[in-house]
């Protein structure tokens, strides 16, 4: 298992990765899951994948084929038909590889996130599925993730806004998101790469791997877990009516969050 996301914020994008392919009680592979397609001042794309490692190369593989020879992404006219281009490929190698696959029990399985912009365009965040078609950000949905996802989603329910969150805060967020599954997950880990593009640069100006032993990660995460215990303490105590329920008393039924004032 691994952990892509990309986080659209109106100033740009921030998209980042794990590097863990496979964990287990003797060995631990990584492999690079971040990938970049740049033709400086005309078209920026970079490609995050979860899922069959050999699948996710073999798209990346006639990607990059395609784009160095003028076609495909470097062609693409906007980035809804560059995402088209991800899933055609897709597609592609599900015609070759998916009865082999599963005649043995195992699943199709990939997953691509896709943040760019081509010049004289909006910058764009999309999701393609294992079936090819994709699916896009929006002002609502500001950000994607793909593969283990669960651990690192309540942070960025809180945090993130498309209008309101500015792209480093965003990138705290997706450190912090990964981190999180890090903890949770074993099959998520470092190291991880992060990449800021800020809108209309049509250039990577902002990229970082941060490894496990990375001091600013540690850091990070020291702050937080310390934020986070501080935070707790701060909160008022809890209140109990007392040690026993009386029968026939129903509780009170708690009505959700208040809304904000």
């Amino acid at each position: 298992m691994s952990y892509c996301l990309g986080i659209n914020t109106a100033d740009g994008l921030v998209l980042a990765s794990d590097s863990r392919t496979s964990s287990g009680a003797d060995q631990v592979n990584i492999c690079q899951k971040m990938h970049q397609f740049v033709i400086p001042g005309e078209r920026i794309f970079v490609i995050l994948t979860t899922g069959s490692l050999s699948l996710s190369q073999s798209v990346i593989t006639l990607l990059r084929q395609d784009f160095h020879a003028g076609r495909g992404l470097a062609s693409a006219e906007n980035m809804y038909e560059a995402a088209r281009v991800l899933g055609d490929k897709v597609r592609h190698i599900a015609a070759i590889d998916r009865e082999a696959l599963e005649k043995d029990s195992f699943r199709f399985n990939v997953h691509l996130l896709l943040g760019g912009q081509i010049k004289g365009q909006p910058h764009e965040l999309y999701m393609v599925y294992p079936q090819g078609n994709p699916i896009r950000s929006t002002p609502d949905s500001p950000y994607l993730q793909i593969g283990e996802s669960k651990y690192g989603r309540p942070i960025l329910d809180r945090g993130i806004s498309h209008h309101h969150t500015t792209i480093h805060q965003s990138a705290k967020y997706a450190l912090l998101s990964l981190e999180a599954t890090m903890r949770s997950n074993a099959t998520v880990g470092p190291p991880v790469d992060i990449l800021l593009y800020n809108r209309d640069d049509l250039r990577v100006s902002h990229y970082r791997r941060f490894y496990s032993q990375d001091p600013d990660l540690i850091e990070i995460h020291n702050s937080w877990e310390k934020a986070l215990r501080n935070a707790v303490h701060q909160l008022p105590d809890l209140r109990f009516d007392g040690g026993d329920i009386s029968p026939g008393i129903e509780p009170p039924i708690w009505q959700g969050p208040l809304e904000p004032g």
